[in-house]
């Protein structure tokens, strides 16, 4: 869990369900970033008991004052320095012995970020790390459920919606975009039926920029067409593959 000082008030101002048997309410963030070949987890090593110094998802306690997208959102803004990022909820987990540090039930969030926007300076105050999904420590108590989970939410929302507009840069190449989406189903995809797909979609700007890293030829750079795309990707067969 992540804990950042702040005042308390006294909200509500009377416990009209005072009960001996209370529990704690928190949200895990699993916070989702993209290079230009690999979709990426931020995790931090935990600062308290129990677990002290082993991996776990970004998280904390929802505050008497806030609601759990503000609590989520005050994990992601710390942590990376970004607001209004693509949030949504997944599952909850309130198995009764889920964590030994006490009884607590957590709602999980996930959220995609481009990897180039975000503070590094702030992850490292926080001693985050971004892994691989194909290279993750061994995790804390159910987080790699948590994972799991909000990993095959992300492959059937990436047969029905454009994810790449969170994850990848605004200029981008049609092969960022592919291995994009071989990060997420976890398979190859063969080049060319990946382009003609896509371009069919009619939802992407060409730009006369090349991006010539990989090669003296370079490849042509695109933009997301918010316009195009929402006139035409919905109505299509999307990137199922």
């Amino acid at each position: 869990m992540i804990f950042k000082k702040k005042p308390i008030v006294a909200f509500p101002p009377k416990d009209f369900y005072r009960l001996d048997h209370k529990m704690y309410v928190a949200t895990d963030c699993i916070i989702l970033g993209y290079d230009s070949n690999n979709l990426k987890l931020l995790l931090f090593q935990r600062n308290l008991e129990p677990f002290k110094g082993e991996w776990s998802l970004i998280g904390t306690f929802v505050h008497l004052d806030e609601s759990l997208e503000e609590a989520s959102e005050r994990v992601l803004e710390q942590t990376t320095g970004l607001t209004n990022i693509f949030m949504e909820q997944t599952f909850t987990y309130g198995g009764l012995k889920r964590d030994p540090g006490y009884r607590c039930v957590s709602i999980v969030r996930y959220a995609l970020i481009r990897l180039d926007e975000h503070d590094t300076k702030l992850a490292k105050e926080y001693h985050a790390k971004w892994f691989s999904l194909d290279e993750l420590p061994n995790m804390i108590l159910d987080h790699q459920q948590m994972i799991n989970d909000a990993l095959e939410i992300l492959r059937e929302k990436a047969k029905k919606q454009s994810i790449g507009f969170e994850l990848l840069p605004k200029k981008f190449t049609l092969p960022q975009f592919r291995r994009l989406y071989e990060s997420i189903y976890q398979k190859e995809i063969d080049p060319r039926n990946f382009r003609k797909k896509v371009l069919s979609l009619d939802i992407l700007t060409k730009l006369e920029e090349k991006d010539k890293s990989n090669s003296k030829k370079g490849a042509f750079l695109y933009t997301f067409n918010a316009l195009k795309y929402g006139k035409n990707f919905a109505s299509k067969a999307g990137l199922d593959f």
